[in-house]
């Protein structure tokens, strides 16, 4: 994302400091949990985390960004509590006196108080959904499609909350005018690269008797470019459509006239 945002990052394999090609940044490789921390506490100016490490870690911090992104696809990250799909446990109050193994801690012990439950919870090392329910009798644990949880047999009771990825900043940070105009212009170039995963480019001939039909089966951020060719009576249009959009749109296109049809993708859209 930082690639198509603009930003060249080289990592060597055994450093945790990357090279960027802007000379007005630096940075650092760290865990998503330990972020918040040391951001909130002024060791780093900013940093990318998710909105569950700061939730979890109470950080003070200003979220600037908020970057929809995850390793399977442009969605939101959903914490879940799960249980044995053919238990005893179907309701939260089930959870009195049990034993709850998660990586968010504090997130889950607030979760409960609010509910007015009483549990142990443990925090997990890891593989947490395979310790239910030999070691736990339910787990609270970050899922995209819910594909791992259903493989161990287990289902979601509910959802607790959706994270996403945060660029933060502290509050220093946030109020030294150089340094916010640093990481606004950051924040809106993520962004632009983000929505272009989701968008392609079309570009098309079309004959302008028949530019008509085609304008009328085409959607667009606003309305498509049309410009005139060197040929009489030909024009060129060029739009940005949901990538989805493109299959069904293509033989649409072609049938109503448009000929020399690309498709493209793009690194950033800026709306």
């Amino acid at each position: 994302m930082f690639k198509k945002a603009g930003y060249n990052i080289t990592v060597n394999a055994r450093s945790y400091f990357p090279a960027i090609d802007d000379d007005e940044l630096e940075g650092m490789l760290l865990r998503a949990q330990e972020i918040p921390r040391y951001v909130a506490d002024g060791h780093l100016d900013g940093g990318l985390t998710g909105k569950d490490w700061i939730m979890e870690t109470g950080a003070d911090v200003v979220e600037v960004a908020d970057l929809v992104y995850a390793k399977q696809g442009i969605r939101p990250y959903k914490w879940v509590l799960a249980v044995p799909a053919n238990g005893d446990i179907t309701k939260v109050e089930d959870l009195q006196g049990k034993h709850i193994a998660t990586e968010l801690v504090e997130v889950t012990k607030r979760f409960l108080k609010e509910r007015g439950v009483e549990a142990h919870v443990e925090y997990s090392w890891g593989s947490t959904e395979a310790k239910v329910p030999e070691l736990a009798d339910a787990i609270v644990e970050g899922t995209e499609t819910g594909a791992t949880l259903r493989a161990q047999k287990l289902t979601i009771l509910e959802v607790l909350f959706e994270s996403t990825t945060k660029l933060i900043v502290n509050k220093a940070a946030w109020a030294d005018e150089w340094k916010r105009a640093k990481v606004e212009k950051l924040a809106m170039l993520l962004q632009g690269a983000l929505l272009a995963e989701q968008k392609v480019g079309l570009k098309m001939n079309v004959a302008r008797d028949g530019l008509e039909g085609v304008l009328g089966v085409l959607p667009a951020l606003r309305k498509p470019t049309v410009s005139e060719l060197s040929e009489p009576g030909w024009v060129a249009i060029e739009v940005i459509i949901d990538q989805g959009a493109a299959r069904d749109l293509i033989p649409q296109l072609k049938e109503a006239g448009a000929e020399g049809i690309i498709e493209y993708p793009l690194n950033k859209v800026v709306p």
